[in-house]
């Protein structure tokens, strides 16, 4: 994977191509001070043109208390967004003219990792404080932002420069089972992923030569040769109707997830056909196609992880040793302190 081939895979590179076979969506650039803003690891204060205005006090709740008075001084600060009236102007516009509803991101990810800390768990926005929210809180975003060419080949050479910017789709309620991964290398097909493969749905299984059949009728008919890369990735959408939309393309390299299948087995061609019957001709001479199964392979998923602190996988996952040390110190600290609690409890 070159950097050329991570440029090529921007939203605003490869939209003009294939408008007519996704999403409707609007693009607008970022400044460099709203890159800052998302960049910026101080206290999460949420702009968007609502003026809003958050006050942290060291004071109680409690009721009854409104004839107490507070230094404004010691117990009192304010923290306040800072806004973008002219940006925010733009991204209503957006939004209106998307229909009211839209879904977020920059030129390669989108906060799928963010959702959690949305009201309503989705990634469906309404204002840019709503964007700004899942932004600022997804390590996908800071990826995009800081981190564009990892894992490129080419990391010795001069990096391209990148014009950010903020991609509004049109909201659509997609349906995870109809969503599949698609990996092109030399401009043939060669692997199709269920993309939710952490879910089983009981339709893929009955329609494998259905969805198959159309992934590469689509693919030969709007896709191949048409882009700038011979070797990327694809995320389709097939719906209900058996139509087939293309929603997103990715670099063909480790950086994008390789869902069922392996990058080893996705460069070399080795083993693509594994778990297929070999009597099955359509099989081999098609791209490999592969989903859960039953309902028993089921998993959490992946972005599961990123709702917890950082520091609990490293110690779930024994990564950091350090952690795991001052973790025990800890416990041991909390053992002691209770016992010397119950050695001086009164005698009944």
């Amino acid at each position: 994977m070159k950097k050329e081939q991570v440029v090529n895979c921007q939203f605003s590179v490869w939209y003009p191509i294939f408008k007519k076979h996704t999403i409707k969506s609007v693009i607008l650039p970022l400044s460099q001070n709203v890159i800052e803003y998302l960049l910026d690891d101080g206290t999460l204060v949420v702009s968007g043109g609502d003026n809003i205005q958050r006050t942290q006090t060291n004071s109680s709740d409690s009721e009854g208390e409104d004839d107490v008075q507070w230094s404004d001084d010691e117990t009192t600060s304010t923290v306040t967004a800072p806004e973008f009236p002219e940006f925010n102007t733009k991204v209503l516009e957006a939004i209106n003219a998307l229909g009211g509803c839209v879904f977020p991101k920059l030129n390669w990810s989108a906060p799928r990792d963010a959702n959690w800390i949305a009201l309503n768990s989705s990634l469906q926005c309404n204002t840019l404080c709503d964007i700004f929210l899942l932004f600022k809180s997804s390590d996908f975003i800071t990826h995009d932002l800081t981190q564009p060419f990892l894992l490129c080949s080419d990391k010795d050479s001069t990096d391209p420069v990148i014009n950010y910017e903020l991609v509004l789709r049109k909201w659509s309620e997609l349906i995870p089972g109809g969503e599949f991964r698609c990996f092109v290398k030399e401009n043939k097909l060669i692997a199709i992923s269920q993309r939710d493969y952490t879910q089983y749905y009981q339709h893929i299984s009955k329609q494998e030569e259905q969805i198959s059949q159309s992934i590469q009728e689509f693919f030969s008919q709007h896709i191949q040769y048409k882009f700038l890369d011979e070797d990327f990735v694809l995320d389709v959408y097939r719906d209900s109707w058996g139509k087939v939309w293309l929603i997103d393309l990715n670099p063909f390299g480790e950086v994008t997830d390789s869902l069922l299948f392996t990058w080893e087995e996705l460069t070399s061609g080795n083993n693509l056909l594994a778990g297929q019957e070999e009597g099955d001709l359509a099989c081999q001479e098609g791209p490999a196609f592969r989903y859960t199964t039953s309902e028993v392979t089921v998993q959490p998923s992946p972005c599961l992880s990123y709702r917890i602190p950082r520091d609990f996988v490293d110690l779930s996952a024994g990564e950091d040793a350090y952690k795991l040390i001052d973790f025990l110190k800890l416990k041991k600290s909390q053992q002691d302190d209770s016992e010397d609690e119950e050695q001086q409890e009164p005698q009944q």
